[in-house]
């Protein structure tokens, strides 16, 4: 990924990891639209940035997708890079007599089927643009689950392989696929995330995630250091080999 002259959508751009970064990115010569559920963060990104752009979007809502999506792509022709940040994260306790699926199936339809949407309905627009990307956000819990959040680790953990066969069914198509899988961020996902000491502050991640960037833009995955024990902690020297023979058998 080209870290200047680029239109950039980001979903879940109007605060947290997606803010931080649609600021980085804006900084460093991109134009930069940024989405969300609600007018008034947007509005507030947008007033602090002068040349963002902004859309409302529920990711969560498969017909807001489609027509969003049709609306950047004639407002914004370049558009070129998709950074599907959009997110939610809430505790289950599924052992307790009153637990029911509805937060899981919302995790399920926010975090994983909203990128698979908007994906779906980018893509057209996406090939033949000069380098064009998309990059995934999933989590060092997708490798290492926090049993307070399970539907969370499993979504994320869904978009690790989603993405990693994007990745291989998009080779040679022009569209690169990054994966960012951050730590635990002190961000108001959760309830007390945003000062939690163990989390890591957001501007020191921000500024590893660009320093990461710059020094290998064609990196298939961003892992911070923190992060790197989590991402680690099931790897197999054999998967590369593995991926590669039964994909072959297709």
């Amino acid at each position: 990924m080209k870290l200047s002259g680029n239109t950039i959508l980001i979903t879940g751009g109007g605060s947290g990891i997606g803010r931080a970064l649609a600021e980085a990115l804006h900084a460093k010569g991109n134009k930069v639209i940024v989405a969300g559920r609600r007018q008034g963060p947007l509005d507030a990104v947008v007033a602090a940035n002068p040349g963002m752009a902004s859309v409302v979007l529920d990711v969560s809502d498969p017909a807001a997708i489609r027509d969003v999506s049709a609306r950047l792509s004639a407002d914004h022709p370049d558009l070129n890079v998709v950074i599907q940040n959009a997110g939610i994260m809430v505790a289950e306790d599924i052992a307790a007599d009153d637990w029911t699926l509805d937060t899981a199936e919302a995790i399920i339809t926010t975090n994983l089927l909203g990128p698979i949407r908007l994906t779906a309905a980018l893509l057209p627009h996406l090939k033949g643009k000069e380098g064009a990307t998309i990059m995934t956000v999933s989590s060092g819990l997708a490798f290492v689950p926090l049993v307070a959040t399970p539907t969370y680790n499993a979504t994320k953990a869904a978009i690790h392989s989603w993405s990693i066969a994007l990745r291989a069914q998009l080779a040679g198509s022009g569209i690169g696929v990054i994966e960012l899988i951050p730590p635990g961020v002190q961000t108001e996902l959760m309830p007390g995330h945003d000062s939690d000491p163990n989390a890591m502050p957001l501007a020191d991640y921000i500024a590893e995630v660009m320093a990461i960037l710059e020094a290998n833009p064609d990196g298939e995955e961003i892992v911070v250091e923190r992060c790197k024990p989590l991402r680690a902690a099931q790897d197999d020297a054999q998967h590369a080999k593995v991926f590669k023979m039964i994909n072959q058998r297709r």
